[in-house]
């Protein structure tokens, strides 16, 4: 008898809101993926199609969403990301806007390399004007994806790349800044070699337009380096993209560079080449209780890599792309990538500290089984049904055939943890139909306090009002080790993990290195140069609280504020004279001139704003808007904020400029943001506030335990306490790479 799917509550929720069509139940999906997949068989179809059944209703494998939304619908990709080019043209440009949209439009995310287009200001012979340059086509793109909803299932995913020694790389660098700009996209610096040589023994460094290949600037290579350290420490961007580290393992060289990879960061590829995905849940081989040679099921895990494979093989051949281009790139080449889900919950189920030495050591076993199994298959696919058209004496069928994706929606589905990042909570409340309240607690926990005889009530009630079990005193020490979430762990310990997968993964491997609020910019330099000496092909860090919309925080009380803090916070008086600036912004009711004042300092004092159709609701509710603005400025709160508070309210969308404006209040936000948080955050206001450095672990590669006694690295409660809750259930958001996740419903939003 074919297998039903046994689903949680939260998976049937995010099947019936993102992935069911009309009328489908969750065995209907299965089957009809299974279906459409296994028609590109010659052979035993209706077998195969048995079989890629039974890999997904049993929750073994699942593969991409695309996949899931599209396959055996007639319409749309099946590939969940694409890099599309730019050359310095302005048909290109315009060419790379067209594609993208239609692949973004059926739920793909998209990269781009902006290292081939000349620098802002940089002569145009054809029309005697100047180049508006890479930062700008970038933001133009921005634009371009926030208008799109990809398959009306989710918003859109993209990755910006430049390289390091492009003109216009500090600007890059410091892109994201306001927290306004081009927050749809993640960054990353492409960094090589030679520029981190050059870094190390404090040399200058060349910046050179790529149109006329002349010297633009030449700055020390360290201040270069200094900017990106310091700027990812303050918000997260940008990444670094180790360049030539990716393309020593680039299977098609003689086809071209791998100069970009897609939106999170794990599949590096060549011009218009797309990469169907797919994942497996490593905690179904684990079985409960003390590590032993025998409690990792390795047998049944290469069974499910090989019909994985197979599987995945088969959807390129039924893939739909959206340009001819996209299509001549994937069949030369074939590229799929199998990767992993439920990490840690494997880890939990067998004991072991995600911070310990056999947690890398099991992590070595696994990853290098899957990637051998993996080869064998390709290979003997190659055999049945010919290697991929670009191959130079590799009998393989698919170039690449390995990848770790983030697994954001398909492991909220699956019921596992996310790739191979740990659990970011133990418990949320989330809400539920009828405007009930459900609580939400990690199964593995709860069974081991029942189990180890530690279980209460009070115990549950702390543990989803902090979301950690760090600071219950009931809890045994070595049950706090194995529970550690992801802010708890060392960023040493995330980075290493991430390295003994990349050295069995055939593209990259999607992982963001958390880091506590008290994590300096030595950390974050410290965690950079150990992803690059242990051979990653891409780091991301998060510093908690380093955005203004907190994304890893669990409901309980706010962080204590200091005495000076609260002082600050006391209503200034106005003084007779004060300066400003007014801006006129196109709105859906109308243009609104918005006026901001400044204090003495030159910080934003006061907002006044008026609206052209005077009278009426609209200008009263934009008066009180602009009343309780300047109260909360006048009274010491942080302009970034209050930004982040207005910013992204919609009512009636409008372009203006350029610039899209989601209604009255996202227009004051804008304008906000426009004349306050580029200098604030420019001067790093937070780098005063006295924190201790976060511990650091050995920087040579290894990654020794903790002596005896020692007691384990976590992150501060407090600051894990702090919660911005998902807009659909209510459940935890989780940063993956800049992309913003619910653990709980599904819900998944890039940069």
């Amino acid at each position: 008898m074919p297998t039903m799917p046994r689903l949680s509550d939260n998976a049937l929720t995010i099947l019936k809101t993102r992935y069911l069509r009309h009328g489908e139940t969750p065995a209907d999906l299965f089957r009809r993926v299974a279906s459409a997949v296994a028609a590109a068989e010659e052979r035993d179809r209706e077998q195969w199609a048995e079989r890629f059944y039974e890999l997904m209703a049993q929750g073994l494998f699942l593969p991409n969403s695309p996949t899931l939304f599209n396959a055996g619908t007639g319409a749309g990709t099946l590939s969940a990301c694409f890099v599309i080019p730019i050359e310095d043209t302005m048909e290109s440009i315009m060419a790379a806007a067209t594609t993208s949209a239609m692949i973004q439009k059926y739920g793909g995310g998209v990269g781009y390399s902006f290292g081939r287009l000349r620098s802002k200001g940089t002569r145009i012979a054809s029309t005697h004007g100047k180049a508006c340059g890479a930062v700008a086509v970038l933001k133009m793109l921005s634009g371009l994806s926030e208008m799109i909803t990809q398959g009306g299932k989710r918003g859109g995913a993209n990755m910006g790349i430049l390289p390091v020694s492009h003109p216009e790389v500090l600007e890059f660098i410091h892109l994201k800044d306001d927290f306004v700009t081009a927050q749809n996209f993640n960054v990353s610096v492409a960094v090589t070699d030679r520029f981190m040589d050059a870094v190390e023994r404090d040399t200058e460094w060349q910046l050179v337009d790529p149109h006329t290949h002349q010297v633009a600037d030449r700055l020390p290579a360290r201040s270069l380096w200094q900017a990106i350290v310091d700027s990812a420490w303050r918000t997260g961007d940008p990444g670094l993209y180790f360049i030539d580290e990716a393309n020593r393992h680039n299977p098609t060289p003689h086809l071209g560079m791998l100069e970009s990879t897609n939106p999170c960061g794990e599949v590096p590829l060549l011009p218009y080449e797309a990469c169907n995905l797919g994942s497996i849940d490593l905690a179904r081989f684990a079985r409960l209780g003390a590590p032993t040679a025998a409690a990792f099921d390795f047998d049944a895990l290469d069974d499910v890599v090989r019909v994985a494979i197979r599987f995945l093989d088969d959807v390129v051949n039924i893939n739909e792309f959206p340009t001819p281009e996209v299509r001549e790139a994937v069949g030369k080449t074939r590229k799929i990538g199998l990767g992993v889900m439920g990490w840690h919950d494997a880890l939990i189920r067998l004991g072991i500290p995600y911070a310990d030495a056999k947690a890398r050591e099991l992590a070595e076993r696994v990853m290098s089984r899957i990637d051998a199994v993996g080869d064998e298959t390709s290979r003997a696919l190659a055999r049945e049904r010919g290697p991929y058209p670009a191959s130079v004496g590799d009998p393989m069928r698919n170039a690449t055939r390995t990848c770790i994706a983030p697994t954001g929606s398909i492991s909220a589905i699956a019921g596992a943890s996310s790739g191979i990042e740990p659990v970011f909570a133990l418990a949320y409340v989330k809400n539920v139909l009828d405007g009930k309240r459900l609580r939400e607690v990690n199964p593995y926990l709860e069974a081991v306090a029942k189990e180890r005889g530690f279980w209460s009530q009070s115990l549950m009630d702390e543990v989803v009002r902090t979301g950690s079990v760090q600071g219950i005193d009931t809890v045994p020490a070595d049950v706090k080790r194995l529970f550690a979430t992801a802010m708890e762990i060392p960023y040493a310990a995330h980075v290493a993990m991430q390295a003994v997968f990349q050295r069995h993964t055939g593209l990259a491997v999607s992982k963001t290195i958390n880091m506590t609020h008290a994590a300096t910019p030595h950390d974050v330099e410290d965690a950079y140069w150990l992803a690059y000496r242990s051979k990653c092909k891409g780091i991301t860090v998060y510093r908690d609280a380093s955005k203004p919309a907190q994304v890893l925080e669990v409901p309980g009380s706010q962080p204590a504020t200091t005495t000076a803090e609260r002082a600050a916070r006391v209503k200034r008086e106005r003084p007779r004279s004060i300066r400003g600036v007014t801006d006129r912004v196109r709105t859906s009711q109308g243009n609104a001139y918005i006026t901001v004042n400044f204090d003495e300092s030159g910080e934003p004092f006061e907002v006044f704003t008026t609206i052209s159709k005077a009278g009426g609701n609209d200008q009263a509710n934009l008066e009180a808007v602009s009343r309780l603005v300047s109260l909360a400025l006048r009274s010491g709160v942080p302009a970034v904020e209050i930004v982040e508070q207005l910013r992204g309210i919609t009512s009636e969308p409008v372009w203006d400029s350029g610039r899209l404006i989601m209604s009255a209040p996202d227009a004051v936000a804008q304008v906000l943001a426009a004349h306050s948080l580029g200098a604030a955050t420019a001067t790093g206001h937070a780098t005063g506030t006295a924190f201790a450095a976060q511990p650091r672990l050995p920087m040579d590669g290894s990654l020794d335990e903790p002596p005896d006694g020692a007691a384990p690295i976590f992150a501060d409660p407090v600051l894990l306490a702090r919660q911005q809750r998902c807009p659909d259930c209510g459940g935890p958001l989780v940063l993956q790479e800049g992309c913003i996740a619910c653990s709980s419903c599904g819900l998944n939003k890039c940069g």
